[in-house]
């Protein structure tokens, strides 16, 4: 079993979050040194409704679930004297959702480098994860990982941000990548040296050739590193030659339609055949072809995002003014997403069908798709594809763990596992889009409640929006840094 690194985070130095480990820590909010008490009390929340996740899912009716520091501690068990209590009379209790396709902001150098030079483009890391807190998503697959990640995680284990868990894929391509490999020998060193960095899995990309692939996979195996990824182009008429043994996880349905120039349902049923055959799993991302299609559309899509207020500032231009599904538009072009948004659901039910694993990731970061947001639009097209409620939420928490092999850890809510949940005011099994229905959320036994949550939220738009249309937040002065 994998032990990830981001698995033991500390107290986040925020005034209204509480539930932290119980060592002693300070940070600074708003410039003021905070003290966290050494230990914490414990919290109960009493009488709520747990949608445990478990494989037999039950459901607890009113029950009283016990946190104490990072760690369920008991359900329906003695409530520790002194405990800090949240009523769930009438409310829901869930695991936090797992987005297993993400590619999130952090600080990095564009335009003309030199040695000491440092970033140029930096993000405030509390920002750029309250999207997840303000969703519930208290984990995340990073699947274009770089050494400015690993940063990013430490904050958050540290306790100086909240934010998600972080797993953390190295990408390998044939070309134009941070790691690029076009013969076998090179694609194995890249595995060894990804392993010696400290990455957790290897993502497989679209530019890679037969031989290449294959060999990174193997190697993949040698070092004990699940692979997700692409499809690679190279192997278009020939798709059963990608599937070999240690190929795990598939990033995106549109790898299949990548692959075949019929979008029929017996098309559809053929690959699920070999995904199955295989033992692969797969992440549908229908989210991400939904939201390309609108784009292509009309820009509207990008503006009208109710989300979008909360998106960085730098990125809320680049979406508007150097989107690459819009550009060069046409009414050929879409009807051609179009044509895909169709195929993938097929494809999912067919996937279904065949009792593939299907698991929940956005593309998070790409264009449109706003971090934490797209995950229960991504739940809602699920559902609307064939899958039920509780498939739907299993490929975003319990299912989502075991691939991460992280799954006696979070996913489920049972004691001894981390805090990582959502307080719904409404039944998820009922209606998927009760997902949305978020009273607060707990981040490793941290609660932050919907008032924190919306105050937290205004306060980024109005950040936000003061720095639209400045020089320092203009994509098309990116490359002057």
């Amino acid at each position: 079993m994998k032990t990830l690194g981001l698995l033991t985070s500390a107290c986040a130095g925020l005034l209204l979050m509480t539930g932290c480990s119980t060592v002693a820590t300070s940070a600074k909010v708003d410039g003021a040194e905070v003290s966290h008490e050494a230990t914490p009390p414990a919290i109960v929340i009493k009488q709520v409704n747990v949608v445990t996740m478990t494989e037999a899912n039950s459901v607890l009716r009113n029950a009283n679930v016990v946190i104490d520091g990072t760690t369920i501690t008991a359900i329906n068990g003695p409530i520790p004297a002194g405990a800090k209590v949240i009523d769930g009379q009438g409310k829901w209790l869930m695991p936090g959702l797992i987005d297993m396709h993400v590619h999130n902001l952090v600080e990095g150098s564009v335009g003309n480098n030199y040695p000491t030079k440092g970033a140029s483009i930096y993000f405030d890391n509390q920002d750029v994860m309250l999207l997840y807190v303000a969703t519930g998503v208290t984990t995340a697959f990073e699947l274009s990982g770089r050494v400015e990640h690993f940063g990013q995680r430490n904050q958050i284990v540290k306790g100086e941000v909240i934010g998600p868990r972080i797993a953390l894929a190295a990408l390998i391509d044939g070309r134009n990548s941070n790691r690029t490999a076009s013969t076998p020998e090179q694609g194995r060193q890249a595995v060894r040296t990804a392993k010696g960095d400290g990455y957790e899995f290897i993502k497989v990309y679209s530019r890679l050739n037969q031989d290449t692939y294959h060999a990174i996979i193997d190697e993949a195996q040698k070092q004990d590193l699940k692979v997700v990824g692409h499809l690679p182009g190279a192997f278009k008429g020939e798709t059963e030659q990608a599937f070999v043994p240690h190929f795990g996880l598939v990033a995106h349905a549109e790898e299949f339609s990548k692959q075949t120039d019929d979008y029929s349902a017996a098309s559809a049923q053929h690959f699920a055949e070999m995904t199955k055959a295989n033992g692969t799993w797969v992440i549908p991302n229908l989210s991400n072809l939904e939201r390309i299609t609108a784009q292509a559309k009309s820009l509207d899509a990008v503006r009208d995002l109710p989300s979008l207020p909360y998106v960085h500032p730098l990125m809320q231009d680049k979406w508007l003014t150097a989107n690459q599904y819009h550009e060069g538009t046409s009414p050929k072009r879409v009807a051609y997403f179009e044509s895909l948004v169709d195929f993938h659901v097929k494809l999912v039910k067919a996937f279904k069908a065949a009792g593939v694993p299907m698991l929940a990731g956005t593309d998070a970061g790409t264009s449109g798709i706003v971090w934490g947001y797209a995950l229960h639009d991504e739940l809602a097209l699920l559902v609307d594809a064939g899958l039920t409620t509780e498939e739907a939420l299993a490929a975003a928490t319990r299912d989502a763990a075991k691939w991460l092999e992280i799954e006696d850890k979070i996913g489920t809510v049972e004691e001894g596992k981390f805090a990582d949940l959502i307080l719904l005011n409404s039944n998820p099994l009922d209606d998927i889009t009760n997902t949305q229905d978020i009273a607060g959320v707990f981040f490793n036994g941290r609660w932050v409640d919907r008032a924190t949550i919306d105050s937290m939220l205004a306060e980024l738009a109005k950040k936000n929006a003061a720095n639209i249309g400045k020089d320092a937040f203009l994509w098309s002065k990116i490359g002057e840094r």
